[in-house]
């Protein structure tokens, strides 16, 4: 057992030295899977990626969604990718850090999209959540709301709702808590 051992730590010493290189960090299979992903990204023009902490971290990115139709249109909205080194067994934390007037987003970034929480499953990937975050855009969904205020509006009033979402566009995060925080029915006379 002992010979084991000091193999190994040969083997190691070895694997430092070689060339004056630093040991190569080895990836967990989540971060082998998530570069596949991005690889092959097949991204929507209205969409973009980055890496605010350098390529070296593929784990952390954000994503811009810039929708070109629906309610939202000439919007730019940024969400956060956490991604753990169990991906794809576990879905991938998604947060918008653009506050938003929407059924699907609460005021807090949370984003209710079927596939980030019971749908998940590890076939699907990064190409397959942008896809649904684009399509919240579209077509919000007001049957599974995290801002039921918001959801009631466009379920009741499309029209108010669309001036809702101009209004909370327009005026940033002081119109976005006023539309969203139980201020709407004021907001009816438009």
């Amino acid at each position: 057992m002992l010979n084991l051992i000091k193999i190994k730590d040969k083997k190691k010493e070895q694997a430092a030295s070689a060339g004056g290189r630093a040991p190569v960090k080895k990836q967990s299979a989540g971060e082998l899977r998530l570069h596949k992903d991005i690889s092959e990204l097949n991204l929507p023009k209205s969409t973009s990626i980055s890496f605010p902490n350098g390529k070296d971290d593929l784990m952390n990115f954000e994503i811009i969604v810039r929708p070109d139709e629906g309610y939202y249109l000439g919007g730019t909205f940024v969400f956060t990718f956490q991604v753990s080194p169990s991906y794809p067994h576990e879905p991938p934390k998604v947060k918008c850090k653009t506050k938003v007037y929407h059924p699907n987003i609460d005021l807090e970034g949370n984003v209710c999209l079927n596939i980030l929480r019971e749908d998940w499953k590890p076939v699907l990937n990064i190409n397959t959540v942008i896809y649904g975050l684009n399509l919240l855009f579209t077509q919000p969904n007001d049957e599974d709301p995290l801002n039921h205020e918001a959801a009631a509006v466009l379920r009741d009033n499309p029209k108010l709702f669309e001036a809702n979402v101009k209004r909370a566009m327009a005026g940033g995060l002081g119109s976005v808590r006023a539309v969203g925080l139980s201020q709407a029915p004021q907001m009816q006379s438009l």
